[in-house]
């Protein structure tokens, strides 16, 4: 089907005509390498017609067949990539390493539509039949790729955007390519950034799932440079056998460890790469499988977290054939660890906020909001933008506005001479985290809705307009449908900042406290010995409620760290009201024992809080500050909190008291 090959300076000739023709002024690299491609290797002239490579029936039925049960888990998460960008006008495809289409998942209103196309079961999208187009060139180059409309080197596929990405077995050979192609005129360049992220994402779902399934009678090293990522898509992967050298590594594996080819890690021995030998990750797998530990490389002394899955064990994928990305995903974070409404909370806000969905983190103060937000950043496109915290009950009402819409120079009494950028500017393009949106007032929250709506915010003092690339999140232990019906909040704000809501659970309700223990000690510990917990010690930390949630247990953590003499936490380490809850109650101080009536429980949200609020107090000193610093809010909120609850601070404390009035 091919012409004869144009000479070198008639095939610069025809660049040239097609570019100046279609308006192009510089092609990305990787287009202008297909596009020589198509003319120096495969003769291809972009107004040739189309006549389109389809194998037949039988034909087709081998080639799915090749793929075998790996073909049920593609088309799994195809379904899932589908439900992402469903009513936007594209087809999800997924060819093998030829090219060959051997599923495709579209609106039945769009059927004819890519027909006319000739994307169609079993016909060839190589770059041989077809020229630059997204499967072919993905092919090709071996890495994701954007064809947008005049990209392609045929005239008869301009219609088309493409995004794909290969899919590669344990060895780095292809398998096949991912591909969503939209032929709306409308799709954009923007559109497809995002569109070709989501499409990578569910290819490496399926890469990771065959690299499991293939290894699922080895040991499977899991690791990242960060913690929160081990678990995630993007961990590193490594097969290792009984006799503790590598069988296969991932790609993130190569990149984590810097090395260039598989052949620097396959076939060596465990303890040749890292400081410890296959016998103590059996150990590992033995006792604590769930559980992230450090790890360090030989070649550089860099430092890594790691899990250890034994052989045959449920891998994360195992729940593949259903449609939930969670089970392909298994996401395992810093601070999710392995309860399942966390993982959840987790796999749903990673594939929203993708999206660029704003999300609502709803639970009582402590949960971990801030961590969680934090992690739905890290995993998302704009990871290396600013993530920018701005605590709404922690700033001055008379501040407020102006750190979230900045000011110019001389805006007011006190403005800094080179004016500020605000929060909100800080964050564009990145994340904004808006925690504790509850305590916002209601004139500033007018403004803020006008601020997510426009996409621009104006500087006091100033009346230009500055547009803003805005990811929202926003966090709140209190109920805002409540603060809504009382008029406290507004309801056009709330639909505006809660695309979803996730709940996150009390630590009490989690079913990880033993995983969380050990991870927020192992954090505390750092580069330091590690600190063991005594097994009465540990059985006195699972029972108590914990009515700080996390950032109470990390407070013990620390302290219980930092008493203990022999590297081993004791239950002369933990605070009496851990050790011994009912005596602690018995010997609360009167108010606290006055806030419980008849008509009102000990058990009663007020009376929780207020406990809470004296125990705080209490193992700060009665330090107004420290106790604030340490419950993660502002001195004026606690001293809000405490008049509410009658509790009056010892005056001993020296602490300074908020301004009268």
């Amino acid at each position: 089907m091919a012409n004869a090959m144009p000479t070198g300076f008639h095939a610069s000739q025809v660049l040239r005509a097609v570019t100046e023709k279609r308006g192009i002024d510089t092609l990305a690299p990787h287009i202008e390498r297909s596009w020589n491609r198509c003319l120096h290797e495969f003769g291809i002239r972009p107004q040739t017609p189309r006549d389109t490579w389809v194998l037949p029936a039988t034909g087709l039925r081998a080639r799915q067949q090749e793929l075998g049960g790996l073909l049920n888990v593609a088309r799994c998460e195809m379904e899932n990539l589908y439900e992402l960008i469903a009513g936007t006008g594209y087809a999800v495809i997924l060819s093998d390493a030829d090219g060959t289409i051997l599923s495709t998942i579209l609106d039945s209103t769009l059927k004819r539509e890519f027909q006319r196309t000739g994307l169609w079961l079993g016909a060839r999208w190589d770059e041989r039949h077809e020229g630059t187009n997204g499967i072919g060139t993905c092919l090709a180059e071996g890495s994701a790729v954007t064809v947008h409309r005049d990209e392609h080197f045929r005239d008869y596929n301009i219609r088309l955007s493409c995004s794909s990405a290969p899919i590669l077995d344990s060895h780095g050979k292809l398998l096949g390519a991912l591909d969503a192609s939209s032929a709306n005129s409308s799709d954009t360049r923007a559109i497809q950034r995002h569109t070709v992220a989501l499409v990578s994402m569910s290819a490496s779902m399926i890469s990771r799932y065959q690299f499991l399934t293939e290894f699922r009678d080895a040991w499977i090293l899991r690791f990242h440079s960060r913690p929160e990522f081990v678990g995630l898509l993007h961990e590193a992967l490594m097969a290792i056998g009984g006799d503790g050298r590598v069988l296969a590594a991932n790609e993130s594996a190569l990149l984590q460890l810097g090395v260039g080819s598989r052949a620097a890690l396959v076939g060596h021995p465990i303890d040749e790469l890292f400081r410890f030998a296959a016998d103590t990750m059996r150990q590992r797998a033995a006792h604590a499988a769930a559980t992230i530990w450090p790890i360090r490389d030989l070649a550089r002394g860099r430092r890594f977290y790691a899990l250890v899955q034994p052989p045959h064990a449920p891998h994360p994928a195992s729940g593949a054939t259903g449609k939930s990305r969670a089970s392909i995903g298994d996401p395992l974070p810093g601070h999710v660890a392995l309860d399942p409404r966390m993982r959840r909370n987790l796999a749903s806000g990673h594939q929203l906020f993708a999206k660029q969905v704003p999300i609502l983190l709803r639970g009582a103060t402590g949960t971990g909001k801030d961590v969680f937000a934090r992690a739905l950043h890290a995993g998302s496109l704009w990871s290396d933008r600013p993530f920018v915290t701005v605590n709404c009950a922690a700033i001055p009402e008379n501040l407020i506005e102006s750190e979230l819409f900045g000011y110019r120079a001389g805006a007011f009494t006190g403005a800094s001479h080179e004016g500020r950028a605000g929060k909100i500017l800080q964050s564009s393009g990145g994340t904004l985290f808006l925690d504790e949106i509850g305590d916002m007032p209601m004139l500033l929250q007018a403004r803020l809705l006008r601020a997510i709506e426009a996409r621009e915010v104006t500087p006091i003092g100033s009346d230009q307009a500055i547009p803003v690339d805005l990811h929202v999140i926003s966090a709140t232990h209190r109920d805002l449908r409540q603060m809504i019906a009382a008029h406290e909040f507004r309801e056009d704000l709330y639909y505006r900042l809660a695309g979803t809501t996730l709940e996150l659970p009390s630590l009490h309700e989690r079913e990880d406290k033993g995983d969380l223990i050990h991870a927020l000690l192992r954090e505390e510990c750092g580069d330091e010995e590690p600190v063991d917990i005594a097994a009465d010690a540990f059985a006195s930390l699972l029972r108590y409620l914990w009515p700080g949630n996390i950032r109470q247990l990390r407070n013990v953590l620390r302290t219980a760290a930092a008493l203990c003499s022999d590297r081993i936490i004791r239950l002369s380490n933990l605070p009496q009201e851990i050790v011994d809850p009912e005596e602690t109650r018995s010997a609360a101080p009167a108010e606290v024992a006055q806030a419980t009536t008849v008509e009102q429980p000990a058990v009663s949200l007020q009376g929780a809080e207020r406990a809470a609020l004296v125990g705080a107090l209490e193992q700060h000193d009665w330090n107004v500050s420290h106790t604030a610093q340490a419950l993660g809010i502002s001195r004026n909120t606690l001293y809000r909190k405490l008049h509410k609850h009658g509790v009056m601070p010892h005056p001993q404390a020296g602490d300074d008291r908020p301004a009268s009035g």
